[in-house]
């Protein structure tokens, strides 16, 4: 009878395997090979048009100052772009919108701001109104574009409706904007400073309008991740006695509400959805020879470690990105005895 037993385990056993053997496999952290830049470098961000298109931006040294920096993923390998406007002047780039086949990043040229956008496999130029003397972030999707920034009387927030710009108002009382984003042309989020402290911004196609964010007192706003499915989390930090602790505050249409996860005082600029649906975010390493990443799933939070790295002492991912049904990660590694250069990994796929 135990025999019978034993066999009647070994054949569900096999057959479970057989019906679904990813069940059985844990996707693991793969390096990807980066061609080197100039360094020391700095990744500003990454975005990515399913498993087969992702693009990498930031500025790397030259000897008369920045030079702006960009790397296209294409399903296999990396390589970098230089036949932009202005690759080859001083500058950097910043934030990588995919807006619908079309790709628009962020350029600052020669203390200028523009939108570079490629259309059909060609790049062209989208200048702004106004020189800003800082630029703060920037936003993109059908049929609108957000810039937000500075000049010498204060906040602006640039207005871009397809054909031309705008400036547009924030409400009263507001300081200066950290970041902006958006799922759609009549649904844009922004995040700063008030008078009264932090604050969460939305924009409903009229106007920009205080989004009733429930966040924790002394807390301030690192990034806002906008999901398909309606729900929003805005990521930040919480301070007590100036000691700062990473916390999420989630809406879901109806209520906020703040968790804690144990990340530490790690910066969640970097958090991004998943494809598994958790939040993904990279954060300190205990390892100088790997990156570290965390996914936080409701209340549980695990953590994963990417390859390890010979004769590193600094593995830095900056940005991650949702690749289909992978993760990408972009960023600097150093190795013992030179300046930190590109490192790039992937997750599942």
């Amino acid at each position: 009878m135990n025999g019978l037993r034993a066999v009647v385990v070994c054949l569900v056993l096999a057959c479970a395997a057989v019906v679904s053997p990813a069940a059985a496999v844990t996707p693991s952290w793969s390096a990807l090979p980066v061609p080197a830049a100039a360094p020391p470098v700095t990744v500003t961000d990454l975005g990515a048009r399913g498993r087969g298109e992702a693009w990498a931006t930031g500025y790397e040294r030259a000897a008369d100052g920045l030079r702006p920096m960009l790397y296209r993923w294409n399903g296999t390998a990396w390589s970098r772009d230089t036949t932009f406007p202005g690759a080859d002047e001083p500058g950097w780039l910043g934030e990588v919108e995919l807006v619908g086949d079309e790709v628009w990043i962020f350029h600052n040229r020669q203390g200028a701001g523009e939108i570079l956008r490629r259309s059909a496999g060609a790049w062209s130029t989208v200048p702004l109104p106004q020189t800003l003397h800082v630029y703060q972030d920037f936003a993109a999707v059908p049929g609108a574009a957000w810039v937000v920034g500075e000049d010498d009387t204060g906040l602006k927030v640039l207005h871009y409706d397809g054909s031309g710009w705008t400036t547009q108002s924030a409400p009263e009382g507001v300081l200066f904007l950290m970041g902006v984003t958006a799922r759609t042309a009549t649904d844009a989020w922004a995040w700063g400073d008030t008078t009264t402290g932090s604050a969460v911004l939305r924009w409903d196609g009229t106007a920009w309008r205080d989004a009733q964010v429930a966040l924790p007192p002394n807390s301030n706003v690192h990034t806002i991740v906008l999901e398909p499915s309606g729900r929003v989390t805005v990521g930040g930090s919480q301070y007590n006695d100036g000691v700062p602790r990473t916390c999420l505050t989630t809406g879901n249409g109806r209520a906020w509400r703040t968790t804690y996860p144990p990340l530490g005082n790690n910066h969640t600029e970097g958090m991004v959805s998943g494809p598994d649906g958790a939040l993904w975010l990279p954060v300190t390493s205990d390892r100088a020879f790997q990156s570290k990443y965390a996914r936080v799933d409701g209340p549980r939070t695990t953590f994963s470690y990417g390859p390890e790295r010979t004769n590193a002492i600094d593995v830095t991912p900056r940005a991650l990105a949702r690749a289909g049904s992978a993760l990408l990660s972009f960023g600097t590694v150093e190795i013992y005895r030179s300046k930190p250069n590109l490192m790039s990994e992937r997750l599942g796929g």
